[in-house]
């Protein structure tokens, strides 16, 4: 079988880049407008970005921007200060959410982050260093990562990408190229390169669902970390199920209901309590408040080779 050669003119190569700036600039204008600069108020000083998600000023951050205060200064870019109470926030997830005390005018949409693919545009808007409203561009890298939080949990469902952070875009949208926030920026290693990460969207909206809810986020706990895999088809047919994606555990904490339950690193979660499972986002969803102290029955594929039913007791892991 020969080879396919396939030759780009300058002209064609300048279509695509044409395409790819129009693409971002697309996104950047419908996201930029709700993306504010939160600034705390009394306590340590310190400032970060976040973004409305609700034209009457629901402003969706990172924990560690707003830290302990009650009360942020918020300064969209538009030139309107305000300020804005925080109504709960999540140390789990790093994640916190604000309402301004005004509306701040546009908002942006929560996306589905369980439609992202490795390789896909990312598209991070910020305050990063000082230097207001800064747009940077990059692709997904990785899905289902799991990073330590500041309080050293485990937070799940992280999107690697290596669109450049710096200190400042924490709190700030991750953008797809059809101009959804799909993440929240959280994170950068530093001295590595291109290597950044956020907070899936759908891990953001179910803390924001909680926080509006209770005040607070309640999850049941069971001491695992884990990724998001790819699913073979034989194992979702013998399952009854139709995903084509898993979570699989990384690893597990001693003295946990995941370790008391039987889980084993290298197993793979396809369900818990009937509900199938095809990445963390819902792992975290399934064991919510309500699954605190109850059984909660987990079917796996054991790293045996078996499909398993396993029964666990999450214990509370409130915020």
């Amino acid at each position: 079988m020969g080879i396919i050669e396939q030759n780009f003119t300058p002209a064609d190569e300048g279509e695509l880049i044409d395409s790819y700036s129009a693409t971002i600039a697309r996104a950047v204008d419908l996201v930029g407008p709700a993306v504010s600069r939160i600034e705390r108020i009394g306590g340590r000083g310190g400032h970060g970005s976040g973004f409305a998600i609700s034209p009457d000023g629901l402003i969706v951050t990172n924990n560690h921007v707003v830290d302990d205060s009650k009360t942020v200064r918020i300064k969209t870019a538009e030139g309107l200060t305000t300020e804005g109470q925080v109504l709960g926030r999540d140390p789990d997830t790093d994640i916190a959410l604000v309402r301004a005390n005004t509306s701040v005018g546009a908002w942006a949409r929560l996306g589905d982050s369980k439609t992202l693919r490795r390789g896909h545009i990312a598209v991070a808007i910020g305050n990063p260093l000082g230097f207001e409203w800064t747009v940077t561009a990059g692709i997904i890298s990785a899905l289902g990562r799991s990073m330590r939080a500041s309080n050293g949990r485990l937070i799940d469902d992280v999107i690697q990408t290596d669109a450049a952070l710096n200190p400042g875009n924490s709190g700030g949208p991750l953008v797809s190229s059809s101009g959804e926030v799909v993440g929240v920026n959280t994170a950068v290693i530093q001295g590595a390169q291109s290597i950044a990460f956020a907070v899936a969207s759908n891990t953001a909206n179910y803390v924001v669902s909680e926080i509006l809810r209770f005040g607070r986020v309640r999850r049941g706990y069971i001491g695992i970390a884990a990724d998001t895999v790819a699913l073979h088809r034989r194992i979702a047919f013998n399952a009854g199920l139709t995903q084509t994606t898993s979570v699989r555990i990384r690893r597990i904490e001693p003295d946990t209901p995941a370790s008391a339950g039987g889980l084993e690193e290298g197993d793979l979660i396809l369900a818990i309590n009937g509900s199938a499972v095809a990445g963390i986002d819902d792992v975290v969803r399934l064991l919510g408040g309500d699954s605190i102290g109850e059984e909660t029955e987990f079917l796996i594929f054991s790293v045996q080779g078996r499909l398993e039913r396993k029964i666990l007791i999450p214990s509370a892991r409130a915020s």
